[in-house]
């Protein structure tokens, strides 16, 4: 029976000529005369209970010097470091992710401002005041943890904050071993596929004769919810432990399947 070359494209009939030349790179399908090609994706999805959490945890301080915050930052991060290891957390779970020093500029308008709430008469900045003029230097270092025990969490974030942590950004619940998970939503996905083709065939009339093709397309986690303590309030008394429901992930896979249609 006569071959025919068909693309990949449904929609490549109905594009204008200009644009017919930009589906020449596409892949060609060789199927049988009558026959068409039909592309459908699938979709899959797993659900797993997470068993780690990622956290950052970091300290911020400032200095008059560059030397002078930096050393009260070293010594701020040492128990910051100290209390994760007491904590049971391993050492290769402990990561720097961050450590910098910046300039902190004085600002005239900023202050103009506070001596007008305090009763002064506001008096705008001369454009001598404007020139940047270094008044200190912020330190900050930061480092990424995997915490495996996800019921000590909550635990692990209030002895942080009381440790001197003042930025702590968490948690980003993940599964340590995700490939079963994935995997399960890739069969599915292309159940799913296999489904939505059949349903096409046979409304079409027509039947299916075999796979042409297939490509996964990609796959996510779902979203992850974010704790964040930031500046004096994590320095302050910690409250009660902080309570931390990991929930489910969704893991999810999709996939591009061609099919080759008959009647």
């Amino acid at each position: 029976m006569r071959a025919a070359f068909l693309l990949l494209a449904a929609s490549a009939a109905l594009l204008p000529p200009s644009s017919l030349s930009a589906q020449v790179a596409q892949p060609q399908v060789e199927v049988a005369d009558n026959h068409s090609v039909l592309t459908v994706n699938g979709e899959g999805r797993a659900m797993r209970e997470p068993d780690m959490a990622v956290f950052t945890a970091g300290v911020t301080t400032q200095g008059k010097t560059a030397a002078e915050a930096l050393g009260q930052n070293s010594l701020a991060m040492e128990r910051v470091i100290a209390e994760l290891r007491r904590s049971g957390i391993a050492e290769r779970d402990i990561q720097t992710s961050n450590l910098s020093i910046s300039p902190i500029y004085r600002d005239p308008n900023q202050e103009a401002a506070v001596r007008a709430q305090g009763g002064q008469p506001y008096v705008p900045p001369s454009p001598e005041d404007q020139i940047p003029t270094i008044i200190g230097y912020s330190a900050n270092n930061t480092v990424s943890v995997r915490q495996r025990r996800l019921g000590d969490y909550g635990k692990t974030i209030d002895t942080l904050a009381s440790a001197g942590a003042n930025q702590i950004n968490g948690p980003d619940f993940q599964i340590d071993e995700p490939q079963p998970a994935l995997d399960e939503a890739r069969r599915d996905a292309v159940k799913d596929a296999r489904r939505k083709a059949e349903l096409y065939a046979s409304a079409a009339g027509l039947r299916i004769v075999r796979v042409v093709s297939m490509a996964e397309s990609g796959g996510y986690y779902g979203p992850q919810p974010m704790v964040r303590f930031r500046g004096e309030a994590a320095m302050a008394s910690p409250p009660p432990v902080a309570p931390v429901q990991p929930g489910e992930l969704e893991m999810t896979a999709n996939v591009a399947v061609v099919y080759e249609l008959a009647p």
